[in-house]
């Protein structure tokens, strides 16, 4: 199949990104849904139908992926690259891991564009009243080269950091605050937990993308497959999102393909959404 023109782009630092990226959750088997749901998605992402996802998203005209930086990914990482992916790849810190300092340098050998601190273990740094800790693991980041970012479930959180003027470069904003209640990370806890996703949230992270200058990357926008009923609800989620986010910014959007070609339906819809749009440089 013959690969399609990039997806419209923002300026991401010294990068280019598509303003839709590929997400990592299903790879590894987190669904924020059902345990069946994640059980279905781990036997389904060997390495072979990780590769082959990401090379669909190439071909769809996405040119950026997150995922998380474990063991797992690394192995999909480097068997997508031998496969001749180019891609980039934004890296999500592993908070399993015992060390993460040491998680940030291996993280930085396959050569991420950007890295940023897991969301959950933000906002539960925050919560236990040591946010102040996260800036030597940033710093750690930024010894790196790469690109520096934070991801919380909680808007409050990402606007302490920016009105503290902290050494970062972009911000993962999720779009529901699913930290109202007690949670840490499945791929952490091996336990599921029922999430908050309430409508509401979307404003609340909508006004701090607004009120930063710095990129963001705004993520569960379809509620963690919440909107996912049809097309025209994915559209109309989509739309939520680009309306409300700024020209700079961009989306991230976990696929699970073993059903249906969701890569091909998702990079369609913001091609529609975002038709005729110039590429928007951010003041990263």
């Amino acid at each position: 199949m013959s690969a399609l023109p990039l997806l419209p782009t923002a300026r991401f630092g010294e990068y280019t990104l598509t303003r839709l990226i590929l997400g990592g959750n299903p790879f590894r088997g987190y669904s924020h849904d059902s345990p069946e749901l994640d059980r279905e998605m781990r036997e389904y992402h060997t390495v072979e139908n990780v590769v082959r996802t990401l090379l669909r998203a190439e071909e769809c005209g996405v040119n950026t992926m997150q995922s998380r930086g474990d063991d797992i990914v690394f192995e999909m990482i480097r068997a997508y690259r031998e496969a001749g992916g180019t891609m980039q790849w934004i890296a999500q810190t592993a908070s399993e891991k015992p060390d993460l300092f040491v998680n940030i340098r291996e993280i930085a050998t396959l050569d991420p564009i950007a890295i940023y601190w897991h969301g959950s273990m933000t906002d539960r740094m925050w919560k236990e009243g040591r946010i102040d800790q996260l800036q030597d693991y940033l710093k750690a980041m930024r010894d790196t080269g790469k690109l520096v970012g934070v991801a919380s479930h909680m808007p409050e959180v990402l606007r302490f950091i920016e009105d503290q003027q902290w050494d970062v470069d972009f911000y993962m904003t999720c779009f529901y605050n699913l930290s109202k209640i007690k949670r840490d990370s499945m791929l952490v806890t091996g336990k599921f937990v029922e999430e908050p996703f309430d409508d509401e949230d979307r404003e609340t992270a909508c006004e701090f993308i607004q009120y930063t200058d710095k990129p963001c990357i705004a993520y569960k926008i379809l509620a963690a497959s919440r909107k996912c009923g049809s097309e025209a609800e994915i559209h109309a989620a989509f739309q939520y999102a680009f309306d409300n986010i700024k020209p700079g910014d961009v989306v991230n959007v976990g696929v699970f393909q073993k059903h249906s070609d969701q890569v091909g339906m998702d990079s369609r819809i913001v091609r529609q959404i975002l038709d005729g749009a110039v590429p928007a440089r951010s003041s990263l």
